[in-house]
C-alpha cells in the first residue's frame, strides 16, 4: 500500500496524522549479476530548474562525471485486488482481464534495468506492497523472485540481515504460496487483519473471516516465515474502546512481533468518503480515536512492543527497516505502476495505470535502460524540500532528529534562528523534548505531529 500522491510538499507519499492511517511504507534494490557497470546520475539541478516530462525517467540519463551511490531498497507495486476495500486510496484494481502474466512480464523487465543502479552492494531491504501481492499466480512469483536472486545480490538474505517483506491478506495466501515466497527469500509478512470483528470487517467492506488471520499466520509460521506484522486500523464506525481493546489481544496473542495501528481516515475518491457523505453512518467521535490511540500506546507498550513511529509498534529489534529507511529519508528504487522512489536527491513515481505501465517504456539514450517506467512530477534535487521532508518524517520517529544535522542543513542564518526559535516555544508547549544529540515529540506532541511538522517548515520558509 505504497506510493499515494505527495501531501503539503512532502516526500512522494502520504505521510498521515498520528490519528490517520499512512502507507505501509509503503511503501517502497540491487546488483546485476551479468555487469559489474555502475550507473550515474545526472548532474544535480538546482532548485527551481523545473521538472522532467512525464516520458523521461530521471534515472534514464546519466553523466559520467557523477557515479551514483549503489542503491540498496527496492519497491515493488503489485495492484491487483479481490476486491476494492471501502478505505483505501491506494492504486489498486479488481482485474478483470487477467493481466498479471503481462504485468510480471513488464515488471521483470524494468527490474533488470533497475538492478544496473544497484550492481555494487547487496540488498538491505524489499517491500512487495499493493494491491493485494498474495494474489499473483505462484509461477509468476517463481518468475519474479527469480528475476530479484538473478540480478540482485540477495546474499544478505541468508542469515537474516537483510529484510524482505510481502504484503498478504488472509483469504489470499495458500501454503504453497507461502512455499515458494519463503524458498525465494521473503522472511517478514505484512497481514493486513485490520480487525478481528466480524461486524467491523464488514463496515470495511473487508472479504475474510477473522479466524482466517490465525490460519494464514500459522501458514506462514510451518513455511518457515517467522517475522510477521498486523495491520489494524481504529476509529472504526460502531467500533468501541472495549472493541479495540480485544482486537490489540487478539494480535498480541498470535505472537506477532510488530503491529501497525492506524486510525480510519475518509479519503476523497474512496467508497467510505462517499458513504459517509450520504450519511450511511456517524464516524468515531474523536475524543474516543483519541482514548484508542492513548489504549494502544499503553496497552502495547505493557506486552514488549514499542512504538518506534507515530502508528507503528514492535519488539526490540522487529522494527521494519524498509519503511525506516523511507522516514530516514535513505534511497530506494521502485517498480511496477505508481511505485514511488528516492535516488540521489530525485523522487519520481511511475505512471499509475496498468495500461500506460504496460505499454510505455523509457527513452533512454543508453539501451540497457529502456526498460524503466515513464514517470509523473519527477522532482530534482533540492536541499530545501530535502530539508522539509526531513523534518516531516523525522518528527514521527521516537528517535527524533539529528538536532546538529537538521541545524546545519538550513539553507541560512535566518532560517536556523526561526527553527531554533520554535523549537522553545513548542519545548514550552510541552510539545517537544529538547535534548544536545536529538528533537524529539514529547507523547502530546505525537498527538499533533502533522501540526508541529507544518510549523517547521513555516520556519523554513519565513512564513
Amino acid at each position: 500500500m505504497h506510493s499515494p500522491p505527495a501531501d503539503h510538499d512532502a516526500p512522494a507519499f502520504r505521510v498521515a496524522s498520528p490519528l490517520f492511517p499512512e502507507p505501509s511504507l509503503n511503501m517502497n534494490a540491487s546488483r546485476s549479476a551479468n555487469s559489474s557497470e555502475g550507473i550515474s546520475l545526472p548532474l544535480p539541478v538546482q532548485s527551481g530548474a523545473g521538472r522532467l516530462g512525464a516520458a523521461s525517467h530521471p534515472l534514464a540519463t546519466f553523466d559520467a562525471h557523477s557515479p551514483l551511490e549503489s542503491v540498496r531498497a527496492l519497491y515493488i507495486h503489485v495492484p491487483f485486488c479481490s476486491h476494492k476495500c471501502h478505505y483505501c486510496d491506494f492504486y489498486s484494481f479488481v482485474d478483470t482481464q487477467d493481466r498479471q502474466q503481462a504485468f510480471v512480464l513488464r515488471l521483470v523487465r524494468e527490474l533488470k534495468a533497475l538492478s544496473l543502479f544497484s550492481d555494487r552492494a547487496p540488498i538491505d531491504s524489499i517491500f512487495v506492497g499493493g494491491g493485494t501481492p498474495s494474489l499473483l499466480r505462484v509461477d509468476l512469483w517463481r518468475a519474479l523472485l527469480a528475476t530479484l536472486h538473478e540480478r540482485f545480490d540477495l546474499s544478505l538474505l541468508a542469515d537474516g540481515r537483510a529484510e524482505f517483506t510481502v504484503e498478504c491478506n488472509p483469504e489470499s495466501v495458500t501454503p504453497e504460496l507461502l512455499s515458494v515466497l519463503r524458498s525465494g527469500g521473503v522472511n517478514r509478512l505484512s497481514m493486513g487483519a485490520q480487525s478481528f470483528h466480524s461486524r467491523h470487517l464488514q463496515t470495511l467492506e473487508r472479504l475474510h473471516r477473522p479466524a482466517a488471520v490465525r490460519t494464514a499466520l500459522d501458514m506462514a509460521r510451518d513455511a518457515g516465515i517467522h517475522r510477521r506484522s498486523i495491520d489494524l486500523i481504529f476509529g472504526i464506525p460502531g467500533q468501541t474502546l472495549d472493541d479495540w481493546k480485544a482486537d490489540l489481544d487478539a494480535a498480541l496473542a498470535l505472537e506477532t512481533e510488530h503491529l501497525s495501528c492506524y486510525n480510519l481516515t475518509y479519503e476523497p475518491n474512496t467508497a467510505m468518503f462517499a458513504r459517509l457523505k450520504r450519511r450511511e453512518f456517524e464516524p468515531a467521535d474523536e475524543d474516543l480515536e483519541v482514548e484508542m490511540y492513548d489504549l494502544t500506546l499503553d496497552h502495547l507498550a505493557a506486552a514488549g512492543l514499542r512504538r518506534y513511529e507515530v502508528s507503528n509498534y514492535a519488539r526490540p529489534g522487529a522494527e521494519c527497516r524498509h519503511n525506516l529507511n523511507y522516514w530516514r529519508q535513505g534511497q530506494w528504487l521502485s517498480a511496477g505502476p505508481s511505485a514511488s522512489g528516492h535516488v540521489a536527491g530525485w523522487r519520481f513515481k511511475n505512471v499509475p495505470r496498468l495500461d500506460d505501465y504496460l505499454e510505455q517504456s523509457s527513452n533512454a539514450a543508453d539501451p540497457r535502460l529502456r526498460d524503466l517506467s515513464t514517470v509523473v512530477d519527477p522532482e530534482p534535487p533540492d536541499p530545501r524540500r530535502l530539508l522539509r521532508e526531513s523534518l516531516w518524517t523525522g518528527l514521527r520517529l521516537t528517535d527524533g532528529l539529528d538536532a546538529a544535522a537538521l541545524l546545519a542543513a538550513f539553507p541560512d542564518a535566518a532560517a536556523r534562528q526561526r527553527c531554533q526559535s520554535l523549537s522553545a516555544t513548542l519545548e514550552a508547549e510541552g510539545l517537544l523534548q529538547r535534548e544536545p544529540a536529538a528533537w524529539r515529540l514529547t507523547r502530546a506532541g505525537m498527538l499533533q505531529a502533522d501540526a508541529v511538522a507544518v510549523r517547521f517548515m513555516d520556519a523554513v520558509d519565513g512564513e
